[in-house]
């Protein structure tokens, strides 16, 4: 059956089995995970069950075990080989395995940007958590790859005289805000991490990207091969753009952060309007002048 979403996710996973067998590139992952559990210590609770949704490597659920902060957690993974020793289930981020308010943290690391309905995705999760449940996640942000955008942009443009769909359109942090906020999570959090890789050159990115899992997987990307003409204007134009006096080139990666909790009658609620028993102007030692209907200047 045709895939019909944004994402192709049955390419994502064959180009995510052949990373592994090719001997995978995870030093982004890596550094998510470790930050990942920092993040998580700041929490002063242990977790008696949670489940890590679609890691695209045992990067987070080895440092998670380590950290001890979770007795029992299942790996939810496309590819049983795709995750650690501990337990695990063969399942899809879009799709999750889990009956309502079964979890007490659910995390994720740099899988959910390649999500066709990330608000449902985001709706199941906050489902599976118990009430004051955590939700964690680290996926990559809209400028994520922008070098390599605008060198593939101006290469297909000169060569090819027209542009192809190379690179996601990862969302924004605004947009991501707002969608946990719809999915129903307490107490939202959403903050930006920008991280600069460098490369010899732009080949040795793409190969990166290669070995990651992480290459063109739209599912309205061009079939026929990519030019040799083009691939080197690629090259070219961003070793002119985007490479630093020792003549490596910058990569940006964007991980916006997601935090988000089931709600719970013992969290912090936001103050009833009109609730404030002081006034600013008191405090701030000012007179109050009012903005509505008949103060000076007021619309009528």
């Amino acid at each position: 059956m045709p895939e019909t979403g944004l994402f192709d996710r049955t390419l994502l996973r064959q180009r995510r089995t052949r990373a592994a067998r090719l001997g995978p590139a995870t030093f982004l992952i890596d550094q998510v995970a470790t930050e990942l559990v920092e993040r998580l210590s700041v929490v002063t609770r242990r977790f008696a069950i949670g489940a890590d949704i679609g890691s695209p490597t045992p990067a987070v659920q080895r440092a998670l075990r380590a950290s001890g902060q979770v007795d029992t957690l299942i790996g939810v993974v496309g590819d049983p080989d795709g995750g650690d020793s501990g337990p695990m289930i063969r399942g899809d981020e879009e799709a999750l395995p889990f009956k309502e308010a079964a979890l007490d943290l659910v995390v994720s690391a740099l899988c959910l940007q390649f999500v066709n309905d990330l608000p449902g995705t985001l709706m199941q999760i906050r489902r599976a958590l118990k009430p004051d449940g955590l939700f964690l996640a680290a996926l990559l942000g809209e400028r994520s790859l922008t070098e390599l955008r605008q060198a593939f942009a101006v290469a297909e443009t000169e060569i090819e005289g027209g542009l192809s769909p190379r690179v996601a359109p990862f969302a924004d942090v605004r947009t991501l805000g707002t969608l946990l906020q719809r999915a129903g999570f307490a107490l939202p959090v959403v903050d930006l991490q920008t991280l600069t890789v460098r490369y010899d050159s732009a080949f040795a990115l793409m190969q990166d990207l290669r070995r990651m899992g992480a290459t063109n997987v739209l599912t309205e990307r061009r079939r026929t091969p990519l030019r040799r003409a083009t691939l080197m204007r690629v090259g070219e134009f961003y070793a002119a753009r985007f490479a630093d006096h020792d003549r490596r080139v910058r990569a940006t990666f964007d991980v916006v952060w997601l935090t988000g909790w089931a709600p719970h009658p013992s969290q912090q609620q936001p103050v009833r309007p009109g609730s404030a028993r002081a006034r600013l102007a008191d405090a701030l030692g000012t007179t109050e002048i009012s903005t509505g209907e008949g103060a000076p200047g007021g619309r009528r």
